[in-house]
């Protein structure tokens, strides 16, 4: 997960909240470890000024999957980065597309603010 650039690790639900209430976009985005579920994540995504939460966890097979609305077929994905990339489509029974990453700075290598305007865009594998 380390080599996620938006993932932040474990930060609380209202760290996560403040970053993406900052960012102020529509389709905002982060991943967080859970705190309710361990080893599970969360991938939380601004929408009309509310964070929605969805519950990232791999399976014993290895592959990953994201809780999404009610009555949307579960899909299963070989990297997180997948599952990342599907989502910034419409119509994946999550809110709104993810369109603005929210990086984690604590992973940049350079100075505060490296980061900004950074475009991350997953390419399917």
């Amino acid at each position: 997960m380390d080599t996620v650039p938006v993932y932040h690790g474990a930060i609380t639900r209202e760290a996560g909240e403040k970053l993406l209430l900052a960012a102020g976009t529509d389709g905002s985005y982060l991943l967080r470890d859970s705190e309710s579920v361990p080893g599970a994540y969360c991938l939380c995504v601004l929408h009309q000024g509310y964070v929605y939460t969805y519950r990232v966890s791999k399976t014993e097979a290895g592959s990953w999957s994201a809780e999404t609305a009610p009555g949307v077929h579960r899909r299963l994905f070989r990297k997180v980065h997948n599952l990342l990339s599907a989502f910034q489509k419409p119509n994946q029974g999550i809110v709104t597309p993810l369109q603005n990453p929210v990086v984690s700075h604590a992973k940049s290598s350079g100075s505060p603010g490296r980061n900004e305007g950074y475009d991350f865009h997953l390419q399917p594998s």
